[in-house]
Formats: structure tokens, sequence, C-alpha cells
């Protein structure tokens, strides 16, 4: 297992370096918003609203805006059925499966030590 930036940079050459296509992915994937959709669409497919619901404090402008951007990186599939009225639903692609496989166990470790580091702060 990889335990250092070094390691990883020794590995895959100069990664997480200024303008490299990492940081735009770390910004994605690793904002508030961000985490909190791709953890609620762990979940299963989801339509707008509940995701509105499941991401609480999260504005209607926000939300589409990390979906869209989510979508194009390709980390979240967008289904729109041709009904009325219209009905859009989200996903997890098998890139954001697998994202979420690795991305799991962080939020699982920030979820039991929250109350621990926010006390120190």
């Amino acid at each position: 297992m990889v335990v250092s930036l070094a390691q990883i940079r020794e590995s895959s050459g100069e990664v997480f370096m200024e303008g490299c296509p990492t940081r735009v992915v770390l910004d994605h994937i690793m904002s508030k918003w961000g985490v909190l959709v791709l953890l609620a669409l762990t979940d299963g497919t989801h339509r707008w609203g509940e995701l509105r619901r499941e991401v609480e404090g999260i504005s209607e402008k926000m939300l589409a805006s990390t979906l869209r951007t989510l979508e194009s990186d390709g980390l979240v599939a967008r289904t729109s059925y041709p009904e009325v009225p219209p009905r859009v639903e989200y996903s997890l692609t098998d890139l954001g499966r697998e994202l979420m496989q690795h991305m799991l166990p962080l939020v699982e470790w920030v979820a039991r030590n929250a109350d621990t580091v926010v006390a120190r702060a």
C-alpha cells in the first residue's frame, strides 16, 4: 500500500502539482457538497427532491452545479424519462462506485472521529 505523496509521485509522476488534473478531480470529489452528494448516491438511485432532502442544507443552485460537475466527470449518471411531469434520476456510474469504495472508509473515519477533532479546535 502506498503511504506517502513521495511514493505516489514515484509511481505516477508529478501528480498533485499546480495545474495537474488531479487537483481538479480532488476539488470536485472532496468538496463538501461533492462528498455528500456522492455519499447519498451510495444508497442507490435518487430523484432530485430525494437528493435535496438527503443532503441537508444544499441549495438548489449548488445541487444542480454539483450534479452537473459529477456527471461531466463520469461519476454520476443522469437518466431523464420522457414523462409528464418530467422525471430525472441520478445514480453512481461504475467509476463513481469504484471511487466510493475507496472514499467510504474515509467517510466512516470522519463519522467516528468528528466529535474528537471538533472538540480540539
